[in-house]
């Protein structure tokens, strides 16, 4: 039986990891070598390395950890529980991540409370994470009761920042029954902070008297989003110095103002879910071109387009475009010491 602190491979995939927790007797958290927690089943995990480091002192300390059947049992105590009917609809899942606030008066200065929802007949397994560097902070591990929701935290307002990038890991379990067996989840949400302070982005939903802002995670059993590259995470953490992204900023120039374009998805976009690589590019190649095609007339105009350096398809992509469909501007690198690395500026004649 695995433990704490045991180094393990997984049985049946790729990877592993050293055991972090104990969840229940069916499921355990492993910390890859990336420091991500990912749920496994503990039958699914293949002991490498025995943790033998763990002293008797340090595990009377640690309190017993709780199974399914005994968050189920302490649910049951409480006098405020009422016994969940299963409905066909609810074998599948869906499961969503919702915030509220505290006033929705004062948005600009009010707190919000974060939930999760269970909409299908299952008991979560849940592990909610948000980036703390290239890595991730746990924020809450445990179980939520089918079709219920749940408060994860109450979040500050100068805490949002925090809350950019979140992740989800969830697995769907029954207890003492038989049940479809459904995939470990994980689900990667990036958070727009700037629609806290926009009253119409909190919405009427299914699940809250109030309106909310919500996230769906998992959609009629499929998981909506996908986990970012490690860097993709770089850019978010050198992005994240303020919940106001600018769209277009203009710098003075002695001849005319410069126009700056951010073209990296995230400042274009707020919902990726469902466009596959191919499909962000052209969005980025159509912005590019709506911003050229307003400007043709200005003759002397100067226009930043800033692409990050990755790997330079972007970059590749817009010098072909301009030496198609634009072959009178005049083109060059931008000045990195204003713009960084990865920035190009063209000049209408």
């Amino acid at each position: 039986m695995v433990k704490v602190g045991d180094r393990v491979r997984f049985l049946n995939a790729t990877g592993g990891g050293v055991v972090s927790k104990i969840v229940s007797r069916e499921l355990v958290m492993v910390t890859d070598d990336d420091g991500f927690d990912v749920p496994t089943l503990a039958r699914e995990c293949v002991v490498v390395e025995s943790d033998s480091k763990v002293h008797t002192q340090e595990k009377k300390k640690e309190k017993p950890v709780e199974t399914l059947s005994e968050f189920v049992e302490k649910e049951k105590e409480e006098d405020d529980y009422v016994p969940q009917e299963e409905t066909p609809e609810g074998e599948i899942l869906n499961v969503v991540m919702a915030f509220l606030p505290q006033n929705e008066k004062v948005l600009s200065a009010t707190d919000y409370d974060a939930y999760l929802v269970n909409d299908s007949n299952y008991y979560l397994c849940y592990n909610i994470a948000t980036i703390s560097g290239t890595k991730f902070i746990s924020r809450k591990i445990g179980f939520i009761q089918p079709n219920t929701k749940i408060i994860l935290q109450e979040i500050k307002k100068e805490e949002l920042n925090d809350w950019e990038l979140v992740r989800v890991q969830l697995m769907a379990l029954k207890e003492n029954k038989p049940y479809h067996l459904k995939p470990v989840y994980d689900v990667q949400l990036k958070v727009n902070a700037v629609k806290f302070f926009k009253l119409h982005c909190f919405v009427e939903n299914d699940y809250f008297d109030e309106n909310a802002l919500v996230y769906p995670l998992v959609k009629n059993d499929n998981p909506i989003g996908s986990v970012m590259e490690e860097e993709d995470l770089e850019k978010i953490v050198r992005q994240k110095e303020t919940v106001f992204p600018a769209k277009i900023s203009k710098k003075s120039n002695s001849q005319s103002d410069i126009i700056v374009k951010d073209l990296h998805i995230h400042q274009l976009l707020d919902n990726i879910n469902g466009m596959s690589s191919g499909d962000l590019l052209q969005y980025q190649i159509d912005t590019f071109h709506k911003v050229m095609n307003e400007n043709l007339k200005r003759k002397g105009q100067k226009i930043v387009f800033i692409h990050g350096k990755g790997n330079g398809v972007l970059r590749k992509e817009l010098l072909k475009q301009l030496k198609l469909k634009y072959v009178t501007c005049y083109v060059q690198d931008a000045s990195f010491q204003e713009y960084g690395y990865g920035a190009t500026m063209v000049t209408i004649k």
